[in-house]
């Protein structure tokens, strides 16, 4: 026969069960009524213990217990299951590589306000991102360093229009991590042979890219340079064959030299921003992002000014004439 001590304990173990499985809901489910309401339901199954322990015989006593255990099994089961789906509150993220750095500071102090979200980043080249979105791939929100990438998203119905907003302008600078190396003059610096490698975003499918070409075309460097261009597949990548010494200087986004990872190494310039089309960054929802409700709210923050904060140590300019949204 199993004892009365024996029933009770048992029943009094799943208790700190339950509360790990509540507190995997939100870390603040301890202080809501729902756990209230648990801690009475197991007080309540503790009790009903104890009267048919002393008021039953010892064999409808032991089927009490067992019946009650597993109720009780079944209560926390129950518990789990709820803490699973409360904790699929994620958001996924296509954003461009300029934004690397800019990302870790704005994903930290969203989750500093919404601890129950969790924010799976991706980093790359627009172009690439917008063709995976067109194709179904599964993201939730899709922040372009082409505002033209998102548009073409909604007209074919893979992005919400009313979504959709100009979060930034971008720049170029031109960068080396090499010291000994001048960039007074800047991109016509690269007419030195010193420079013998330079890299730069692919334009096929990176907006820097481009801006680095029509930057180049604009100095009448772009021809005589084909030969020592290295190709990044995203302007992250082109960032990293300066930073390893792979190239000898690249034009890359002014975003990620202003970076406190990057800020001290070596020497950069800005490219005059005349000198290149405006590169005109948009944030949109996806088909699949706009039920979501985290995403949505995420949106919403990267027009705080909060966020407007962050994007300015990164040398984002805000669009001429918009406002940032409190």
């Amino acid at each position: 026969m199993i004892s009365f001590t024996s029933r009770t304990s048992a029943a009094r173990h799943l208790r700190p069960v339950a509360q790990t499985a509540l507190s995997a809901v939100s870390p603040t489910a301890s202080r809501r009524a729902p756990w209230l309401q648990t801690n009475v339901l197991l007080d309540s199954h503790i009790r009903g213990l104890a009267t048919r322990d002393t008021a039953g015989s010892a064999a409808c006593a032991t089927t009490a217990t067992a019946r009650w255990i597993i109720r009780l099994s079944f209560l926390v089961a129950l518990l789990f299951v709820t803490a699973a789906g409360r904790c699929a509150e994620t958001v996924a993220i296509a954003a461009a590589s300029d934004l690397v750095f800019c990302l870790e500071e704005l994903n930290r102090q969203f989750t500093n306000s919404h601890p129950d979200v969790a924010l799976k980043t991706s980093t790359g080249s627009s172009g690439n991102f917008f063709a995976q979105i067109k194709n179904g791939a599964p993201f939730d929100l899709f922040l372009s360093a082409d505002m033209n990438y998102p548009k073409e998203l909604i007209k074919a119905g893979a992005a919400e229009e009313s979504s959709l907003f100009q979060y930034a302008v971008g720049r170029l600078a031109l960068w080396t991590a090499n010291t000994n190396l001048a960039l007074t003059n800047g991109l016509l610096a690269l007419r030195e042979p010193v420079f013998k490698r330079v890299a730069i975003a692919n334009p096929e499918h990176a907006p820097y890219g481009r801006a680095a070409r029509e930057a180049l075309r604009h100095a009448g460097l772009w021809d005589g340079l084909q030969s020592r261009l290295v190709l990044g597949d995203n302007i992250s990548q082109a960032a990293q064959f300066v930073q390893s010494g792979n190239a000898d200087a690249g034009i890359v986004a002014l975003s990620l030299v202003l970076s406190p990872k990057l800020t001290n190494v070596g020497r950069w310039v800005e490219v005059p921003p005349n000198t290149y089309p405006p590169l005109e960054q948009g944030a949109v929802l996806t088909r699949r992002g706009k039920d979501n409700s985290s995403a949505r709210g995420y949106l919403k923050f990267l027009q705080s000014a909060q966020a407007r904060e962050i994007f300015d140590r990164y040398g984002f300019r805000l669009p001429t004439g918009r406002a940032i949204k409190n």
